[in-house]
């Protein structure tokens, strides 16, 4: 898991244009949303959406798996790791 974690790191800054941000400054278990967390909003939530789809064949049944999927990175991979296609 920590493999995965380590990937979507790197994939959410470049997808998301995260310039001052590294891997090691993210903590895989900060929010995504909102004001205490990384500060991510709903375009970044569709960015991650399709990176999941690109990368690992997922795609998110509806709102509220996303929402509960979307807590953090740790969240998102143990989705990944529990659902993947590729």
């Amino acid at each position: 898991m920590e493999e995965i974690i380590s990937q979507l790191k790197v994939k959410i800054i470049e997808a998301l244009n995260l310039e001052e941000m590294t891997p090691e400054s993210i903590d895989a278990t900060t929010p995504l949303f909102g004001e205490e967390g990384l500060g991510l909003d709903s375009i970044d939530a569709l960015e991650i959406i399709v990176l999941l789809e690109k990368n690992y064949g997922i795609r998110l049944a509806n709102a509220a798996e996303g929402k509960k999927v979307f807590t953090n990175i740790e969240s998102i991979a143990r989705y990944v790791s529990e659902h993947r296609t590729k």
